[in-house]
């Protein structure tokens, strides 16, 4: 069973990895945002994704163990 998508608004058109989830409250730290990302434990759209300064659009979905968010503006 996959978690359900939660909609998180930017407040803007884009906005990077790394911010995104510490923003979305998916991580609490740049410490582990980033070991997350470099690990490949994160996704965007479904692929693994290991750049923090990766920039997102509206619409993108970033997953983390049972976390799915998807970026809104």
């Amino acid at each position: 069973m996959t978690a359900p998508i939660e909609d998180v608004s930017i407040g803007g058109d884009g906005i990077r990895l790394g911010q995104f989830l510490k923003f979305a409250g998916v991580l609490d730290s740049g410490g582990d945002v980033k070991e997350a990302i470099i690990d490949g434990f994160v996704t965007v759209n479904g692929e693994v994704d290991r750049r923090r300064g990766r920039q997102l659009q509206i619409g993108d979905v970033v997953r983390f163990e049972d976390r799915a968010v998807r970026v809104q503006a």
